[in-house]
């Protein structure tokens, strides 16, 4: 074998790296958008089911106003957000802690826990924010591997030349997130 041969053989080779590389970087990044489109529909599904909840709670808990406001605002700044997944978390936990203050709400009013449409929306509620978990740890799962692959040397390199760059994790309070979609014991035996 020649030189020739050889420098042809290693820039075929590097070649084909860089190629297969750049596929999979693209692929990587390709995910971690879909995931991300994914999160936005089932949050979607949730803005979308706030308005009938408020309005079923509203028609029981007349007093509660305040409570009412805070949800609908809360919801409005939270499809408004459309920044990256931190600032898109801080909007969702703040909605997810209006969400727990309206349930809270609901167990001072037996005949709003007993309506069927409220328990309906209730269990809706509680399957979507089953569903932003599933979606939110794939999401992270695809970030982390994209993430990986931007860092890892040698594709830190071909990443770095065709510009691309780290994603940033979609973290929610899970507490905060499980205490909204689950009624909570609040006692209101002091009210007027």
């Amino acid at each position: 074998m020649d030189v020739l041969t050889i420098l042809l053989v290693i820039v075929v080779v590097a070649a084909g790296y860089v190629i297969v590389t750049y596929n999979r970087l693209v692929s990587l990044r390709t995910r971690v958008r879909e995931a991300w489109s994914d999160i936005q529909v089932q949050m979607k599904r949730r803005y979308d089911l706030i308005p009938n909840l408020v309005d079923t709670v509203a028609a029981y808990a007349t007093h509660e106003r305040g409570t009412l406001e805070g949800v609908v605002r809360a919801r409005a700044d939270a499809m408004a957000e459309n920044g990256p997944p931190p600032s898109q978390a801080q909007a969702e936990n703040a909605l997810q802690s209006t969400l727990r203050s309206l349930f809270a709400l609901a167990e001072a009013y037996p005949q709003l826990k007993a309506d069927g449409n409220f328990a309906r929306l209730q269990s809706d509620l509680v399957e979507v924010e089953t569903q932003i978990k599933m979606s939110r740890r794939y999401y992270n799962g695809a970030v982390r591997d994209l993430n990986v692959a931007v860092e890892q040397f040698p594709s830190n390199l071909i990443a770095g030349r065709f510009a691309f760059h780290k994603e940033e994790f979609f973290e929610l309070d899970e507490a905060e997130a499980e205490a909204a979609s689950r009624p909570v014991r609040v006692d209101f035996a002091g009210r007027g």
